[in-house]
């Protein structure tokens, strides 16, 4: 970054009091908290997670240091439930991500399907990425493909599955044009999500876990080495034959 466009000395000071008047909201909502999951509490914790994000990347533009501590954003977290407490309805959003790894696997796979359905003739076989991809979903359930996705030669991204509730079910044709548009992120019940992040993470501790054994090991070692040697019987005393 240019000296010109890093922030001044009084910003970076102003940030640094944004974090103490949040960290002070955030006490006095979470003393205040009238439940589990009081709203106040929550966007509380929005507000000095965003005053730690700004602090952090202005403390770092200007002087190049970090903060000792990180608080998860709010995108990272899901609001409080404020759904019904008997919901009639719920709705089920999942998206999957691949990446086309083997486009011949896949155009192989697509062909396959459309000379069956031409009753082995093939003559109306795809011959693009997006045509195979088309004739492929229109064959398979989206769950077959997701046990599957290997033998069509696609590779898996990131994944979520987010459940919701509602007091009424949609009406038909309601949601269809803009299906994740109308989600409310306080009717969310529950969600899970996949992807290598976690695995890099759990990788990470596995490397640390690791490299802690392999040091004990070494100081094992190194203690066994310390031990003084004997030399034959010149280190041994010799028995008193009174004892």
């Amino acid at each position: 970054m240019s000296d010109a466009a890093q922030p001044t000395a009084a910003e970076v000071r102003a940030a640094a009091e944004a974090i103490k008047t949040a960290l002070d909201r955030h006490l006095a909502a979470v003393e205040r908290r009238s439940g589990e999951d009081d709203p106040a509490v929550y966007e509380a914790f929005n507000q000095l997670a965003a005053a730690a994000e700004a602090y952090d990347e202005l403390l770092y533009d200007r002087y190049d240091e970090v903060t000792p501590f990180e608080i998860p954003g709010a995108e990272e977290t899901l609001p409080p439930y404020t759904g019904p407490e008997e919901p009639n309805a719920l709705s089920v959003l999942i998206r999957r991500d691949y990446a086309v790894a083997e486009p011949q696997r896949l155009l192989a796979q697509a062909q396959r399907i459309e000379a069956a359905d031409d009753e082995g003739t093939g003559e109306e076989a795809v011959g693009t990425v997006h045509g195979a991809l088309g004739t492929l979903f229109g064959e398979f359930e989206p769950d077959e493909i997701a046990s599957r996705h290997k033998e069509f030669g696609l590779e898996e991204g990131d994944s979520t599955l987010w459940v919701t509730a509602a007091e009424e079910p949609a009406g038909p044709g309601e949601w269809l044009e803009a299906p994740f548009e109308s989600i409310d992120p306080q009717h969310v019940v529950c969600r899970f999500d996949v992807s290598a992040v976690f695995d890099d993470e759990i990788d990470d501790l596995e490397d640390i876990e690791d490299l802690e054994d392999l040091e004990d090991e070494e100081e094992t070692d190194d203690d066994l080495e310390d031990e003084p040697e004997l030399d034959g019987d010149e280190d041994l005393e010799p028995l008193d034959a009174d004892r």
